[in-house]
């Protein structure tokens, strides 16, 4: 027998509500299990140890802008080192509009050549520090907007300036310095890698959609300058959206484009206890399937689980040596291909050289 509640019947009234709370309950604790997801991931790899075994990873070691340390540099006698990613900032490849100059390139390929090393380009058209812009003079103009604007940190503070890779006659100007470098370094090079995707910023003339555009506009340059040499982007964060909470497909098309046109992908840290890194990078790392190379940095602060200099922990007598679990972490969870470990000290000495040397 069927009975019709009234529009008012209390009982009525309560089962909804009920199963509102149920439905709403269980949504979020999906979105809280997917938020943690990965929060344990690293345990497993807590027990591995010195030495860490030759295998298919190539590891060179970051000097960002400190080119000059790879003279004489340990890495150059050890045949657990491809060779060094160095960072070189689009001012430094064009002083004048139009007008390129590689000879410092030139000068550290050929160095690391002498050693049977390989030399992994880091390209700048970001900074991290407001007293220092990575594009060319010509580029702050009206011409193309300014040509780069001021990052903020997550305090409000500045904390750099950027390219203004939403901007059209901006890109232009980048995909010609890489036809050109391209044109003399393809196949000499061991890769080229963009920096990072995430910026926080202020911009009347920035949106989601161009930024994306812009992103994969110069991926796309980016392998049509180097063929053969390998491509990579650091694609860590879009602005715009947080995941998991707020997935708007940005960071995974990212991805998705780059396996596409055979544009390698990684991320500048490898921080494997930091929610955000694993619920970004690291995940979309784990979670795809790929032909291209993956690559991941392990950046200064990395060694012992952050960001940034500040982390001299060494005289701490609970400092532990994470570079094999990093290894192992980067080998099995993130199936990567290239590792680029910072030259920071004493880590380098004391963590990854007793690591890397039998």
């Amino acid at each position: 027998m069927y009975f019709k509640l009234k529009e008012n019947d209390p009982s009525r009234i309560f089962s909804t509500v009920l199963i509102l709370f149920l439905v709403s309950t269980s949504v979020q604790a999906q979105k809280k299990n997917r938020n943690e997801r990965y929060d344990d991931a690293y345990k497993k790899y807590v027990t591995a140890a010195c030495p860490v075994e030759k295998d298919s990873i190539q590891h060179f070691v970051y000097f960002s802008k400190d080119r000059e340390l790879i003279k004489g540099h340990p890495l150059l006698s050890n045949s657990m080192f491809k060779g060094a990613q160095i960072m070189y900032a689009w001012r430094d490849f064009e002083p004048e509009k139009g007008k390129y100059d590689f000879s410092i390139l030139k000068q550290d390929y050929e160095y690391l050549k002498k050693y049977h090393k390989k030399l992994f380009l880091q390209l700048q058209d970001v900074t991290f520090n407001p007293k220092y812009k990575a594009v060319p003079d010509y580029l702050m103009t009206a011409e193309y907007d300014g040509g780069a604007v001021m990052q903020y940190n997550d305090d409000g503070s500045e904390g750099g300036w950027v390219a203004k890779r939403w901007n059209q006659k901006v890109r232009e100007r980048f995909a010609l310095l890489l036809k050109a470098l391209g044109k003399e370094f393809d196949g000499k090079l061991e890769g080229v890698n963009l920096q990072e995707t995430s910026i926080g910023i202020k911009d009347a003339g920035f949106s989601q959609v161009s930024y994306l555009a812009g992103l994969k506009e110069n991926m796309l340059s980016l392998k049509k300058g180097f063929p053969t040499s390998t491509t990579m982007i650091y694609a860590n964060f879009i602005p715009g959206e947080w995941l998991p909470w707020d997935d708007k497909g940005y960071l995974r098309g990212i991805y998705q484009y780059g396996e596409e046109i055979g544009v390698g992908l990684g991320g500048p840290d490898l921080m494997v206890t930091k929610r955000a890194q694993l619920n970004h990078a690291l995940a979309m790392m784990h979670e795809g399937h790929y032909t291209v190379p993956l690559g991941i940095a392990v950046q200064d602060g990395n060694y012992i689980g952050e960001t940034g200099d500040a982390v001299e922990d060494t005289k701490k007598k609970s400092h532990v040596n994470i570079v094999p679990l990093l290894h192992d972490f980067a080998k099995d969870f993130l199936k990567i291909n290239y590792m680029f470990w910072s030259n920071q000290e004493p880590y380098f000495k004391t963590d990854v050289l007793s690591c890397f040397s039998k």
